[in-house]
């Protein structure tokens, strides 16, 4: 299972404590559907195929997150330079290394519990849903979710680790070293083994 530390910026999620009534169309409500699809990836565990689990969350995912903006956001102001072809590229590569990253961090259930604060916190235009991943030993982590949208669509854009440490600005640290002037064609094979990697692991 999943550490604290970076690798739960890797993962990037949670479960959680709320009344049974909670909306649909808020920003808590979103997070709800995706901490119930996270237990569920644990509770199926490696006894479950992997091509199964990410077939099963990832249209979670793709409602809960914005994925093509937080892509965008990750390549930076390179992004610009690239055709549509290549975007289209880098998002076909990106969306299953994304769910592949989750469904690998999140394969095995050991107690933990997961708490959503139910109050939702303002920056900016944004909204950020505060969570925790608490276990039955060792120490918490904090996950929270910035969120943008209004009415009945709210998406993640970036996951703030300890309330800080920006999910998008790791990736785009990491994706800085494969991207080189207009080509993205290194970074999107690398996704790619890397989702091959993760699906070969279990």
């Amino acid at each position: 299972m999943m550490q604290t530390g970076r690798r739960v910026l890797f993962a990037l999620a949670f479960g959680l404590l709320l009344p049974q009534a909670a909306r649909a169309d808020t920003p808590v409500a979103a997070i709800t559907k995706l901490n119930d699809a996270l237990q569920a990836l644990m509770h199926a565990g490696k006894a479950t195929p992997f091509e199964t689990r990410v077939k099963t969350f990832q249209p979670v995912l793709e409602q809960v997150f914005d994925l093509p903006h937080i892509l965008q956001a990750s390549v930076g102001p390179r992004w610009s330079s690239f055709t549509d072809a290549q975007r289209a590229a880098l998002l076909d590569a990106f969306i299953p290394f994304t769910v592949s990253n989750w469904v690998a961090n999140f394969n095995s259930y050991a107690g933990q519990k997961f708490v959503i604060v139910p109050e939702e916190r303002k920056a900016g235009t944004d909204v950020v849903v505060q969570t925790r991943i608490v276990p039955t030993a060792g120490e918490e982590a904090r996950l929270d979710y910035v969120m943008q949208g209004s009415g009945t669509d709210w998406k993640v854009v970036d996951i703030l680790y300890n309330g800080s440490i920006s999910r998008v600005a790791v990736q785009r640290s990491d994706f800085r070293t494969l991207l080189t002037g207009s080509d993205p064609t290194a970074l999107i094979n690398s996704m790619r083994q890397k989702t091959q990697a993760l699906a070969a692991g279990g």
